[in-house]
């Protein structure tokens, strides 16, 4: 089984500093993973927020996913389900649900530490 990160496994699994990388590294030690631009993009976004906490800057935030994604070998997919196909039933659960059905069309689970994502394609780390 591959699992799609969320962001928020990404950025724990990233960032030693996170409160939650313990948690997340284990949840994804020794699994196949994958990620798509989404994902990547919210890694940036929200490890170069000086609001967010993890403070870095661009560069290193770059660095620190590639590596990451070297490392790990994780594979890269394209975000290629059209918006209209992901069905939320509310604006705080577009980008949730999106990437839920986008990692089920793969054959994949989205693996995350958000427990209010339902949907069956969620894996709970």
């Amino acid at each position: 089984m591959t699992y799609l990160l969320d962001v928020n496994v990404l950025l724990s699994g990233v960032w030693s500093n996170h409160p939650l990388h313990q948690r997340a590294f284990a949840g994804i030690e020794g699994k196949s993973l994958a990620v798509c631009p989404l994902t990547e993009l919210g890694f940036i976004r929200i490890s170069t927020d000086p609001s967010a906490g993890i403070r870095a800057g661009m560069d290193d935030a770059r660095a620190a996913l590639q590596q990451f994604l070297d490392g790990r070998k994780v594979q890269r997919i394209n975000d290629d389900l059209p918006a209209l196909e992901s069905h939320p039933k509310t604006s705080k659960q577009v980008t949730d649900h999106y990437l839920a059905a986008l990692a089920d069309k793969h054959g994949f689970k989205l693996a995350t530490l958000d427990e209010r994502i339902e949907h069956p394609a969620v894996a709970l780390i």
